[in-house]
């Protein structure tokens, strides 16, 4: 493989990377701080409040514009390409993410893995938009 392959797989990557760690960073300090219950709660009684649930989905839409903003600006070329491509890992990965927990998903919070597999792709496109309009 060449150079600019490693690297346009390495700026993917990067943006993949950029929102776990942001998704799970911000998860941790919510937990911690007690706005969001803690692994072992959310376990014995779920995490289905509707507004923790918008929360969180707020903050993993703006954390996936980055991702996309980072896969485009570490790009060789084409940096919506890679913004794109980002978004459309997201989706498999969110749409395998449902299908592993729907038996844990109720009515009243199915719309959370829905909407993330939704919003990933245009969030990516936007993160992408925006490093191109900085250029």
């Amino acid at each position: 493989m060449s150079k600019r392959t490693f690297k346009s797989m390495g700026a993917v990557l990067a943006g993949f990377v950029t929102v776990i760690v942001l998704s799970i960073g911000t998860d941790s300090v919510l937990e911690a701080t007690g706005v969001f219950p803690s692994v072992e709660e959310q376990a014995a009684h779920g995490f289905n409040t509707q507004w923790m649930l918008m929360l969180a989905f707020i903050y993993r839409s703006i954390y996936t514009v980055a991702g996309g903003y980072v896969a485009a600006a570490l790009a060789p070329d084409r940096p919506m390409r890679h913004a794109i491509i980002l978004g459309s890992i997201g989706i498999a990965a969110g749409t395998l993410g449902a299908i592993a927990n729907w038996d844990k998903t109720t009515v009243s919070t199915a719309w959370y893995p829905i909407a993330l597999i939704i919003a990933g792709l245009p969030c990516t496109w936007l993160g992408g938009k925006l490093k191109i309009r900085n250029e």
